[in-house]
């Protein structure tokens, strides 16, 4: 499964020596996952893999009465 690339620019700016901090939110939408298994999303700057985040989709559980 693949998505269309994202692509922009964000500018992260500290005062002085203090760090900065950015959050990215992200809403996907009409993403149809077939299959309970694992569906990696993969963060890519600069064409540089930096970081994953796994997402573990289950299968329904059965209810018992």
């Amino acid at each position: 499964m693949s998505m269309e690339t994202i692509n922009g620019n964000l500018d992260v700016m500290g005062v002085g020596n203090a760090s900065a901090v950015s959050h990215l939110v992200f809403s996907v939408s009409n993403l149809h996952i077939k299959a309970p298994g694992l569906v990696n999303f993969v963060l890519f700057i600069d064409d540089k893999e930096i970081g994953s985040i796994p997402l573990y989709i289950r299968g329904a559980q059965s209810k018992v009465e």
